[in-house]
């Protein structure tokens, strides 16, 4: 029969090998050792930061092309892109006009120099 203090000090060593491994020294009880300052890093990043900063920086630079090429060239360079085929009819369908880009458009417009 297993006596149980053995496996409790076998639990304990195997604690003790693992924080060591980890970096971990001896800490006296009341001082900042190297626990304290460690962090243990977030190991899953989340998809929606990203998705939202794509999304943001197509809707800037699409806001961007109509200021400086204005709304009627630019809306005949997207016609232009859906009248194509494949890609292209991609293209011009994610490049449509929204009002989203269009208020950037407006509100950024105003600030950059007109490039006509």
């Amino acid at each position: 029969m297993a006596d149980p203090n053995m496996s409790d000090f076998y639990r304990r060593v195997d604690r003790i090998q693992k924080a060591r491994a980890k970096g971990y020294g001896f800490e006296a009880p009341g001082t900042l050792g190297r626990s304290y300052y460690y962090r243990p890093r977030a190991e899953r990043r989340g998809i929606l930061g990203p998705l939202v900063f794509l999304l943001l920086a197509v809707f800037l630079i699409k806001g961007i092309m109509i200021s400086q090429i204005g709304r009627a060239d630019y809306d005949a360079r997207v016609t232009k892109l859906m009248a194509g085929e494949g890609v292209e009819r991609v293209g011009g369908w994610l490049m449509q006009a929204d009002p989203m880009s269009q208020m950037v458009a407006d509100k950024v417009g105003p600030h950059l120099p007109v490039m006509r």
